[in-house]
């Protein structure tokens, strides 16, 4: 009498360590931005869900950042740096293309953001095409929904993962509160790298 079985390995529960960069863009008609570096560091948990599919559960903490045009004096076109920490929780789909080196992940994640903190001395620089000054406008919306999209790729214990997600609601949407004299509207882009180190 024979009996032979076999068992595919299945990434059951791993739990990942992240870190990595992100470039953020403010995408508004109120004031001229230009994109900005920023950092990333976080948890996350991936586990089998169906057939081909993994199920990632992630937090990450962020510091991003932009800069806006303004004027100070008699110099114009002077870059104001804003700095913007984070935090954010995502549940993802994973569809695995290759088991353990190449999979395709999309789904909803919501940000929880801090006030906007304006480059030191330069807080009273007015924002170009407004009467504003720069710390004006650092009360933005506390909370932000992004749907993302990204791959990742690699080794079993170590990948890299490339996303990117867009804001559907209005950043800036809480300025229009405070009786500053604009209709504001901002949906920021994010684009991360981050490597994953998988315990």
């Amino acid at each position: 009498m024979n009996v032979f079985a076999q068992y595919e390995y299945r990434d059951s529960n791993r739990i990942g360590i992240s870190f990595g960069v992100n470039q953020f863009t403010l995408n508004t008609t109120n004031f001229e931005t230009k994109p900005g570096s920023g950092w990333n560091a976080g948890l996350s948990m991936r586990g089998n869900f169906y057939d081909d599919w993994d199920m990632v559960y992630a937090m990450q903490f962020s510091e991003n950042n932009f800069t806006a045009t303004t004027t100070s004096g008699f110099i114009s076109n002077e870059a104001v740096n804003y700095k913007l920490s984070s935090v954010q929780i995502s549940l993802m789909l994973s569809y695995k293309i290759i088991e353990n080196h190449l999979s395709f992940e999309f789904g909803p994640l919501v940000q929880v953001n801090g006030k906007l903190n304006v480059e030191k001395g330069k807080e009273n620089n007015i924002i170009t095409g407004t009467t504003l000054l720069a710390k004006d406008i650092v009360d933005i919306s506390t909370f932000n929904f992004y749907p993302v999209i990204g791959i990742t790729a690699g080794v079993r214990h170590v990948r890299l993962n490339v996303s990117y997600q867009y804001g559907i609601n209005n950043m800036l949407g809480n300025l229009n509160s405070q009786n500053l004299g604009y209709s504001f509207k901002g949906n920021p882009g994010i684009l991360n790298g981050n490597l994953i180190l998988y315990l």
